[in-house]
């Protein structure tokens, strides 16, 4: 029988996530199945074990299931456990579950294949919800310099910081500071969904500052094209992101590791 994989969330129609595994499994002569499941808002264990008693072996999570799934395992990651979501499921041989949470690492692989190594690179990151959360210990991991958290609410920043402080060099100041710039900003906030922008100083900004935002779309997101008009030398969206995350969680499933670039040249296409 075929090894059936899924994303789960609500709402799910929109969702890539099919598209991206079928040209995974094709790039890498993989036998599966994969769909999307639109799973009711406060049933989503139920719809997992209904799943994975069908010959479910792994599951992709959206919103609002992250914290959900991390609640269902028997196993968590490291990573997992630090970011405090799941979005990655996987269904042993002894039919526990293992979560993992595989964002972070997508962020990374994205970066680096867009600027190479990270080591050294000053990084300041705006947001401290779970997209932050779950980027921080992949980027310390990557050998950056420094990590400095700013968010609208500076206690939420400070309570990250203080969970990531034994990782690495995590460090807080306000939103609006402007005694420093950056080799790197990383936008996790969802402000480009609504044409904002973050309340952060231009000063932050240098010709040499890279500004990458986590949101994307057919047009550069209203955090992107405000950096470009500070002088910001490339700014880069999110779709590798997504495309980065999902080839890792796909790793987890299968022990192969599937080409990005073609998908994401064709889904960039398609957007």
């Amino acid at each position: 029988m075929t090894e059936r994989y899924a994303v789960f969330g609500n709402p799910i129609s929109h969702s890539k996530s099919p598209k991206i595994h079928a040209m995974f499994a094709e790039d890498t002569a993989q036998s599966l199945t994969y769909e999307a499941i639109l799973a009711p808002v406060d049933e989503f264990a139920a719809s997992f074990k209904e799943f994975a008693r069908s010959n479910g072996r792994g599951a992709n999570v959206t919103v609002p299931f992250k914290e959900q799934a991390f609640a269902l395992c028997d196993e968590l990651s490291e990573q997992a456990k630090l970011a405090g979501a799941v979005n990655t499921l996987s269904v042993m041989a002894n039919g526990k579950v293992r979560g993992d949470n595989t964002d972070g690492l997508g962020l990374v692989s994205d970066l680096e294949r867009n600027l190479g190594t990270l080591a050294g690179l000053n990084v300041l990151l705006v947001g401290a919800g779970g997209a932050a959360r779950g980027c921080i210990l992949p980027l310390l991991n990557a050998g950056i310099a420094k990590l400095t958290i700013v968010n609208r609410t500076q206690a939420k920043a400070e309570t990250l910081a203080s969970l990531f402080a034994p990782f690495g060099n995590v460090d807080v100041l306000p939103i609006k500071h402007s005694g420093q710039s950056y080799d790197l900003i990383i936008n996790s906030t969802s402000s480009s969904l609504t044409g904002d922008v973050p309340n952060i100083s231009i000063n932050t900004i240098t010709p040499q500052t890279v500004c990458y935002d986590m949101m994307y779309g057919k047009q550069p997101t209203a955090f992107n094209l405000w950096a470009a008009a500070q002088g910001a030398s490339q700014t880069i969206d999110g779709l590798g992101m997504l495309v980065g995350q999902a080839a890792e969680s796909f790793n987890i499933w299968r022990k192969v590791k599937p080409s990005v670039e073609p998908v994401l040249t064709q889904l960039r296409a398609e957007l």
